[in-house]
């Protein structure tokens, strides 16, 4: 008895708001059946944390211009301008896409409110549910795309994606727990699954955030670029024994004030932006004044907000702090550095197009350059429904030709080893790879990797496996990168190398994988 296959019109891989913005403009655009295809329930994933909110320029002395300069000044020099004009220009009537598809934003006498976060230059961040941004807008969208014609299997993990001549096929995947293989045949797959944040010891991100659709791309074919570039957000919360929770950038926005150990507000020594300097900046920060007091946190001041009441205007984080015996009204939130999104992944054009014909990557799982270096805050979720509408509009076109190759791209023949558990490759990547890096580091810890044990292709394949394989190729591919990368700029720092140096390294890294 052969393989079970399904046939679609489009299979796209993930459910979070780049996953079902994507299934919904394919089923209303009539781009036939559409499978959403997650490895866990519809609603595990980064959007569903996502606080801080979404970036557009609407309101009246805000405008795409502005909101341009602020993206490439926070990029430190290699942001893709075209794409961020586009994420720019066209960030407003996608928001008027989620409102249709019945996400609410808060708002006062009928107009949205709108906040600042780090290194924006007007306020522009929309929010709903105060701190619950990317939790109404996972609800709104898991709602919306229950109807006929998109079909959501949950626990159904991707284990290959299917290449032929003329490019992608569709993809193999099994249950979660195991079992038979399936295939899901389309001639356009997409991949929305996300970012690598498991990767290290600290992190922001849930569980499911493996780096899975990276792996995946990488192996059928398609180019990636700037893995180098991961962005560590400056306040998750960090007392001892407490489970991973991110203290929104919208609170800084708000007046919240670091202090060191000492209780001295310290960010000006830094940055005249203070608080709201550029994440890398931040965070920075913080781990010097951490490493100068021996101490494991900072604390963040949220007693004296723009007069706002924290637990209104943050209640999830208000919620939270309290379940730690902590209230923001009077005490201070001991807060470090955790890794929080990834620049780069599948290096892809202005329409999600990747270097491999049919395949298609959006979101965080994707690297049109946007970003640079360094993202400003709130212009992920923002990127996903902008490039998303993008990805099938070429769908729609009927074209299956691939973004060109990039000329200097780096072939690299991956090593393909496992770590002996997910925790071993957490502990190194955080000690080698974190917010601050040097030659010493990172070559150990490549060396460690190259000599764990070979992965077992022929291993029957489950959740647990794909994602320890996933880990440890993305793992893989961001030492060399970060390795090679010779400078400090924006995200990566190297302890050896602390200047930038526009001569030899304003570009990107991309790598295309050789057997």
């Amino acid at each position: 008895m052969g393989t079970p296959e399904r046939t679609y019109g489009v299979v796209v891989v993930g459910s979070g708001i780049a996953g079902l913005f994507v299934a919904l403009e394919a089923h209303r655009a009539g781009l036939g059946p559409v499978a959403v295809l997650t490895k866990g329930s519809i609603d595990d994933c980064n959007t569903r944390w996502a606080q801080g909110g979404i970036a557009a320029a609407v309101g009246p002395e805000d405008s795409p211009e502005q909101h341009f300069r602020d993206t490439v000044a926070a990029g430190a020099g290699i942001v893709d301008e075209e794409a961020a004009w586009i994420l720019c220009s066209e960030a407003p009537r996608r928001i008027r896409d989620l409102i249709e598809y019945g996400v609410s934003f808060d708002s006062l006498g009928g107009e949205v409110v709108l906040g600042r976060e780090a290194a924006h230059s007007r306020d522009r961040i929309l929010h709903a549910g105060g701190d619950r941004t990317g939790a109404e807008i996972e609800r709104a969208l898991s709602a919306a795309v229950r109807q006929p014609g998109i079909t959501v299997l949950d626990f159904t993990v991707v284990t290959r994606i299917l290449v032929g001549d003329g490019g992608v096929e569709g993809v193999e995947a099994v249950h979660a727990s195991g079992g038979a293989t399936e295939r899901f045949r389309a001639p356009y797959v997409v991949i929305a699954t996300g970012g690598a944040g498991q990767l290290y010891a600290h992190t922001t991100n849930p569980e499911v955030a493996t780096g899975d659709g990276v792996a995946l791309g990488f192996l059928a074919g398609a180019e990636v670029m700037d893995v180098e570039f991961v962005q560590f957000h400056p306040t998750a919360f960090a007392a001892p024994g407490a489970p991973p929770f991110l203290i929104s950038e919208a609170v800084r926005g708000e007046g919240a004030v670091l202090r060191n150990q000492r209780g001295e507000a310290f960010m000006q020594r830094y940055d005249a932006r203070g608080e709201l300097a550029p994440r890398d900046i931040v965070a920075r920060a913080i781990v010097t004044e951490m490493e100068r007091e021996g101490s494991e946190w900072v604390y963040l001041d949220c007693r004296q907000l723009n007069g706002v009441d924290p637990a209104a205007r943050f209640p999830g984080v208000y919620a939270f702090c309290r379940t730690q015996g902590i209230d923001l009204r009077r005490d201070l939130v001991p807060v470090a550095p955790a890794a929080h999104y990834f620049m780069g992944g599948l290096r892809t054009d202005t329409w999600a197009r990747t270097t491999l014909p049919g395949l298609y990557a959006v979101g965080e799982a994707a690297c049109t350059g946007v970003h640079g270096a360094n993202r400003l805050a709130s212009n992920s979720l923002v990127e996903t429904v902008v490039f998303g509408k993008r990805c099938v509009e070429s769908m729609r076109e009927g074209s299956r030709s691939g973004a060109p190759p990039h000329p200097d791209a780096i072939p690299l023949s991956p090593a393909r080893r496992l770590p002996p558990d997910r925790a071993t490759l957490q502990r190194l990547m955080w000690q080698a790879a974190s917010i601050v890096r040097d030659e010493q580091g990172l070559a150990t810890a490549l060396e460690t990797l190259r000599r764990w044990p070979a992965d077992d292709p022929f291993a029957p394949p489950n959740r647990e496996l794909v994602e320890r394989r996933a880990l440890a190729l993305v793992g893989e591919l961001l030492l060399e990168a970060a390795r090679r990368r010779t400078e400090s700029r924006g995200a990566h720092f190297r302890r050896d190398f602390p200047e930038r140096d526009d001569i030899r390294w304003k570009r990107h890294q991309v790598f295309r994988y050789v057997d």
